[in-house]
């Protein structure tokens, strides 16, 4: 095992950096700086930078551990990611650009009225706070697990450690600050990443042609699924479609990502951002497949099963926390500590920008902050309040977790976040592809139902369809029951 002492130091080390990153690009910061970096960011350190973004704690853990379960199917919804990023750049992002929108919700705004606009925001918030609290609890527990608990340090004290570290570095410069923190965490999310492969084909004594032959003749390399139907959760077709629609919401509707592609100068450069970022992150998760591929094997070769956790109250097994396990325990001390620090840079790529996008969305669009005629002092101020209250809001909500104590119960809740996003497809599909006017003081009701009746098909889908089982698709559906409601009080402008 890794001595605690040595991961402290080493991660000292690696937030020193981020705070002196931190102290240089917030200088004379106002709230443009803050909310789309006065529109000056460069936009390949925005590309390189929205990697570790994209692969937050939970990716960082989980993806290695599916490549048992799916092989590489997962390469499928990457491809469908690929033309999800394409329908950003070239259909989405020019009209916020033309709008010179700060939040994106703003589009609602003018699209339908200050119900739908009031509307798809708060849904961001609740489920941007439930998916970034939730990310930040796995990796807490990880660190939990492997450094404070040894030092005989509570978890209650754990998170409150992390969120003040992610609050002292963002609280000043905002999204200025993040897209050159974010640059640092994807370098160090790379690195384990290379590390990790080749530290496995040297322990294999392989050469690289030897490496590529174990995984062609492995058990993990299929790629493609054309044979099981629409019931194979590993369908081609059901997680292209599911990988594309993935994209354009969680990534095209979310303030949160979009945030850093607004604060690059032009449409120009942000389109060259998102096909820059587009063809990287594609190699990126197949680096990740790999490495998964490749942690199996060392761990037949070596004997490890199958971890566990309580789930319920009883033992299974945990594919999620395979790779920690081989990382921490049996790579030695480097991949260990470098390990840990690849998992803190997925987490807090995704929770620093999590934390400054919810106190955007929540100045510009509930404050009112671009309408006001407040002093930029009384902004500030109000600013720096809202983001105190957000990452307060993170910390009660990750203890909540962590007094449930029941996983199945706390993944639940993160699922029920996702169906938030419906409701955004349907509202930007039915204002981007229709010239129809909606009763805006209704859109509000449709958007609570669309979900509820998502969320009851999924659970009733196997009596109600024959056995079909809803994966990522449920979100297209909560998107069409969306539209169909948005259709039934609309009427021609």
């Amino acid at each position: 095992m890794i001595s605690p002492t040595a991961v402290l130091i080493v991660i000292a080390i690696y937030f020193s950096v981020l705070i002196i990153i931190s102290r240089v690009t917030s200088r004379n910061s106002g709230n443009d700086d803050f909310f789309i970096g006065n529109r000056q960011s460069p936009w390949y350190v925005v590309a390189f930078g929205m990697i570790g973004a994209t692969l937050s704690g939970v990716t960082f853990i989980s993806v290695p551990g599916w490549v048992g379960d799916s092989q590489f199917s997962y390469i499928q919804m990457a491809m469908g990611y690929i033309f999800g990023y394409i329908v950003i750049a070239y259909v989405l992002m020019p009209a916020y650009y033309k709008m010179g929108l700060t939040s994106i919700y703003g589009y609602l705004d003018q699209r339908f009225g200050n119900s739908s606009y009031k509307t798809g925001a708060a849904y961001f918030l609740l489920s941007r706070t439930i998916g970034a609290s939730f990310r930040l609890f796995l990796v807490a527990i990880v660190l939990q697990q492997y450094l404070m608990e040894p030092l005989g340090i509570p978890f209650w004290i754990t998170v409150a450690l992390t969120i003040i570290l992610i609050w002292v570095y963002t609280s000043k410069g905002g999204i200025k600050t993040i897209i050159w923190t974010d640059t640092i965490q994807t370098l160090s999310i790379l690195i384990v990443l290379i590390a990790t492969i080749v530290t496995i084909i040297n322990y294999f004594d392989w050469t690289l042609m030897d490496a590529y032959s174990a995984l062609k003749t492995s058990d993990y390399s299929q790629v493609f699924f054309f044979e099981g139907g629409w019931s194979d959760p590993n369908n081609f077709w059901k997680q292209f479609i599911s990988g594309m629609f993935i994209t354009i919401v969680m990534t095209g509707l979310d303030q949160d990502m979009m945030q850093k592609n607004l604060s690059i100068k032009n449409i120009g450069d942000a389109q060259k951002n998102m096909n820059t970022f587009n063809f990287v992150l594609f190699f990126v998760i197949i680096l990740f497949l790999v490495m998964g591929a490749f942690i199996y094997m060392y761990a037949e070769a070596n004997g490890i099963g199958m971890p566990t956790r309580m789930v319920g109250g009883v033992e299974v097994p945990s594919t999620d926390l395979l790779f920690p396990t081989v990382a921490m325990e049996h790579l030695g001390p480097v991949i260990g500590i470098l390990f840990l620090i690849g998992l803190i840079a997925a987490a807090y790529s995704s929770a620093d920008s999590a934390l400054t996008s919810l106190t955007t969305s929540f100045c510009i669009d509930f404050l009112n902050f671009e309408k006001i005629n407040d002093s930029e002092v009384v902004k500030l101020k109000k600013r720096k309040y809202v983001h105190i209250a957000f990452s307060l809001l993170i910390f009660i909500t990750i203890q909540i977790f962590w007094w449930i104590n029941n996983e199945a119960v706390i993944s639940a809740l993160f699922k029920v976040a996702g169906y938030t996003y419906g409701p955004l497809l349907g509202l930007y599909t039915f204002g981007f592809f229709t010239k129809r006017s909606v009763n805006d003081r209704l859109v509000p009701i449709i958007c609570i139902l669309s979900p509820a009746l998502s969320y009851l098909l999924n659970l009733y889908s196997e009596s109600l369809f024959n056995g079909y089982i809803f994966g990522f698709e449920i979100l297209l559906v909560n998107g069409f029951i969306t539209l169909i409601g948005l259709f039934a009080i609309s009427s021609k402008k």
